[in-house]
C-alpha cells in the first residue's frame, strides 16, 4: 500500500501532446512548406514558419518525442517502405512529409477509428493525430484539441494558412487517426509515457 500511496502523492501530470500543440497558438506560425536546412537532431524550421506537419512535430517534441530522429532512424531500417524518400535520406525534410508520418505512426502508434459519427466521437481524444486528404489532393494533418466545438466535435490544431484551433475535424476526408505516444496505464490510472 505504501508504494502506491507514494506514487499517488508524488505523481504530477505529464506534459501532453495537446499542450505542445496549444503552445503553437501563442505565436501562430505562418504556413511555409519550404525545404529548409535544419540542425540534426532537434532541428526545427523558424518558429514563425511551419506547415501542418510542423504542428505535429512540435507537439510531439513537447513530450520528448523527436520525429526527426525517430523517422530518420526508422528509415535506416525500413526506408524502402516509406512512401516519400528521395535518392537518400534527408534529416531536413523526411519527417516533414505527411505520408512518411502516416507510415511511421501506422507502425509505432495506435490506429484509431476515422469515423466522426456521433457514436464514435468519444474515440477522438486530446492529443490524437488526424490526417486528411484535401479536395485538391494534398495531404494535411493536425492535433486533436481538448476543446469541443459548437457542433459537438473536438477542435483541431493545424496549419493550413497559419496555426489555428478550429472546428474542422470532418471538413475534409479523414485518411488516418493515431494515438502516439502509446500510453500505458499506471496502477493508479495515471498515464505514464
Amino acid at each position: 500500500m505504501l508504494p502506491n500511496l507514494f506514487v499517488l502523492l508524488t505523481w504530477k501530470s505529464p506534459k501532453t501532446v495537446v499542450e505542445g500543440a496549444k503552445l503553437q497558438l501563442v505565436s501562430p506560425a505562418a504556413y511555409c512548406p519550404d525545404y529548409i536546412r535544419i540542425p540534426y537532431p532537434g532541428g526545427d524550421v523558424p518558429p514563425a514558419k511551419g506547415a501542418c506537419v510542423d504542428v505535429v512535430i512540435r507537439a510531439l517534441r513537447y513530450v520528448a518525442r523527436d520525429l526527426q530522429v525517430l523517422i530518420h532512424d526508422d528509415m535506416a531500417r525500413r526506408g524502402r517502405h516509406y512512401p516519400r524518400v528521395e535518392a537518400h535520406r534527408d534529416t531536413n525534410i523526411d519527417h516533414r512529409r505527411v505520408p512518411n508520418q502516416i507510415y511511421f505512426f501506422s507502425k509505432y502508434g495506435r490506429p484509431v477509428s476515422t469515423s466522426t459519427e456521433p457514436r464514435f466521437l468519444a474515440g477522438w481524444r486530446p492529443g490524437d493525430l488526424v490526417y486528411w486528404k484535401l479536395p485538391n489532393g494534398l495531404d494535411h494533418c493536425g492535433v486533436i484539441s481538448d476543446r469541443i466545438g459548437p457542433r459537438g466535435r473536438p477542435l483541431v490544431i493545424h496549419n493550413l494558412a497559419q496555426t489555428v484551433e478550429e472546428d474542422v475535424l470532418d471538413r475534409w476526408r479523414i485518411t488516418a487517426h493515431f494515438r502516439y505516444p502509446v500510453v500505458a496505464s499506471h496502477p493508479n490510472n495515471a498515464p505514464r509515457y
